[in-house]
Formats: C-alpha cells, sequence, structure tokens
C-alpha cells in the first residue's frame, strides 16, 4: 500500500549550494584518503566508505537551509564560509545515520546495505576471528565518528556565535536520539513525546539550526533568530512528519530503505501515536506487532491499513499542510533578502511534499 502525495520536484535553490559543498567534500575526503593511505593501505577502505556515503546520495537541505539563511541576512553568496558550513552539517548528517543504523539494527540505507553490514559481511567472506556483526558495528562507530571530528575540523575558526549555535544543535540531536530510542524500546505511543523527539532528532537539526548558523554567519542572528525559528521550527516537524509516513508507506525503489522499515524498528512517530489513540481493539492487536523485526509484508500491509482507517495518515498529511502554511506565512514577512524569501518558500514546499 501506498500513500498518494504531491509530486514536488528538487528545487533550483538547493542544487546551487549543493554542488559547491559536494565538491568541497570530495576534495577534502580525497586528500583524507591519500594522507591515510600512505601510512596503511588498510586505511582507505573506512574512509572510501564515507566518501561514498556522503557524496554519492543525500538530499543536501541542510546545506540549503544554512546557504539562504546566510544570504537572506546580507551573506556574500559566493563567501566560501556558507560552503565550509555546509560541508559540516553533511558530515554531521552522516555521522548520525551510520550511529543510527546501527542502534536500528537497519539493513539498508539509500538504496545500499547499511555500513555496519558492509563491514560485517567483509569480516564473514575473510574468516576472521570474532563475531562479524560486533566487527562490522564497531567499525561503523568508528566510521560515525570520524565524520563527526571531520565535521567540527570544517566549523574550525568559525566565530564564536556560530561555534555556540553548532554545538548546542549537536547536543540536540543526541538528545533527541536518545530519546527515540529509548521510546523505541518502550513501545511509547504517547503524542506529545513523539513530537518532541521529532523535534529534537531531525526538524531542529535539519532546518531550524541551519538558518540560525547562515544567519549567524552573516552576523544577523540576534535581529532574525525569532523569526528564523517560527519559520523553521513548525516547517522542521512537518519535515519529520513526511520522513514518518515515508518510513511506513514509502516504495523501497524511492526512499532507498525497505517497505515499512519504520514499522519494523517500532519508532516512536506522532502516525503511531494517532492510530493507536483512535484504533478499536482489534486493530490495535494489529499495531501491536509494531516493532517486530520479523513483520511479513501481509503484516506490514495489515498495519498499514489501520494506520489509513483510523484517519491516521489523513491527519498526519493535515498537520503537514498547516505547519507548512504557518511556515511559508511566517518567512514572507520576515525582513530577509527577495530572492531567499522564495528560495525558503520553494524548500518549504519540497520538504513537505517529498517523495524520498
Amino acid at each position: 500500500m501506498s500513500v498518494p502525495t504531491r509530486t514536488v520536484p528538487v528545487p533550483a535553490s538547493v542544487v546551487l549550494v549543493a554542488d559547491r559543498v559536494e565538491r568541497r567534500l570530495a576534495a577534502t575526503l580525497d586528500r583524507e584518503i591519500e594522507r591515510w593511505g600512505a601510512l596503511d593501505d588498510d586505511l582507505v577502505l573506512p574512509l572510501r566508505e564515507l566518501r561514498r556515503f556522503v557524496i554519492d546520495s543525500g538530499k543536501r537541505l541542510r546545506p540549503a537551509f544554512c546557504y539562504w539563511g546566510f544570504v537572506g541576512s546580507g551573506g556574500d553568496p559566493d563567501d566560501d564560509a556558507v560552503v565550509e558550513a555546509g560541508a559540516a552539517f553533511e558530515l554531521l548528517q552522516a555521522f548520525a545515520l551510520i550511529h543510527d543504523d546501527v542502534m536500528d539494527g537497519s539493513a539498508m540505507r539509500r538504496g545500499a546495505r547499511t555500513v555496519h553490514l558492509q563491514f560485517a559481511d567483509g569480516h564473514d567472506r575473510s574468516a576472521w576471528r570474532g563475531e562479524p556483526r560486533r566487527f562490522g558495528e564497531g567499525v561503523a562507530i568508528l566510521i560515525g565518528d570520524l565524520a563527526h571530528v571531520y565535521a567540527d575540523r570544517f566549523m574550525h575558526g568559525a566565530p564564536a556565535r556560530v561555534l555556540a549555535l553548532w554545538n548546542e544543535l549537536r547536543i540536540e540531536l543526541n538528545v533527541g536520539q536518545y530519546l527515540d530510542v529509548l521510546g523505541t524500546a518502550r513501545s511509547d505511543t504517547d503524542l506529545t513525546r513523539a513530537r518532541r523527539i521529532a523535534r529534537y532528532k531531525s526538524g531542529k537539526y535539519t532546518i531550524e539550526r541551519p538558518l540560525h548558523v547562515g544567519a549567524a554567519l552573516a552576523g544577523r542572528y540576534d535581529d532574525l533568530h525569532e523569526q528564523l525559528s517560527a519559520f523553521g521550527d513548525p516547517l522542521g516537524e512537518a519535515f519529520q512528519l513526511r520522513d514518518d509516513l515515508l518510513g511506513a508507506f514509502g516504495e523501497e525503489a524511492v526512499t532507498g530503505k525497505p517497505v515499512g522499515d519504520d514499522l519494523r524498528e517500532g519508532k516512536p512517530t506522532p502516525l503511531l501515536a494517532i492510530a493507536n489513540e483512535r484504533a478499536t481493539l482489534d486493530q490495535r492487536t494489529t499495531l501491536a506487532l509494531v516493532g517486530t523485526s520479523a513483520l511479513t509484508a501481509g503484516d506490514i500491509a495489515a498495519i498499514q491499513t489501520v494506520l489509513v482507517d483510523t484517519g491516521a495518515v489523513n491527519a498526519v498529511e493535515a498537520t503537514i499542510d498547516r505547519l507548512t502554511a504557518e511556515a511559508i506565512a511566517a518567512i514572507e514577512t520576515t525582513p530577509i533578502t527577495a530572492d531567499a524569501s522564495r528560495a525558503l518558500v520553494e524548500l518549504a514546499q519540497y520538504v513537505a511534499w517529498r517523495d524520498r
């Protein structure tokens, strides 16, 4: 079962900065591969895997929001500082996703086998000593840590206000991730907590904080951060709500993850919280299957049917529409440049109604 959604193409406002950020990332990681490969050939593989993970896919949303927060605040579009920040956000995202896949035991990410399983497979093929799973997860954690360190290196030399924001958003990301892990373990279906997790694990560091960093790089954080938050906070929640729908209904060929993967993991999402609140006794029995790793295609279809029949899907779609309209109304009255305002409206529409 799939839920129809609007088709919104990737806006030019993303591509504009994505190319510059990708070139910067590729140049840095290529140098690191050469540098550490000269010390020991065994160091090439993990660094190449990090390069593949960062360069070959990703939506580049965080660099885009950072860039338009910077340009909209009067920053020079040609200033390399915003490209450095964009590269840092992409590496921080790599760190978060690689570690997230280990914690969730995910098998696929962006259409490829997850990092920890790739290295576990290599251990198994080589018949090395010890447990392949532990080796794969250990290597993936280290690769994620490397991404985090490289992200910090890109922020080295940034103004004090920018560094303070960078440090805060990293804490927020980890706090949100802990709440997500805890909520999954407890089979949490509380809507308030689910919204809090969505906000801190994903929404804030995807949209609101990149905008703040951009404004701070341009020296206008103090006078613009509240208005940028009025845009970024609701849109960040809409972003995660769309992610929740894609995690439950998205097609593998498009999302790069197995259909219903989030249902197997039992993520504490607003979608599931609403469904549980509205479900009949029989429907709750079906929803109790959520979080079972061995869900069959039939189980997933049954859960998806409950999500639709309870009205949870329609409720989430309506919330996405409301939050996106709220965000757009806020940015249209924010005193930033006209081109940045138009770009951020385009980005809002893409974030809310994307298909991956």
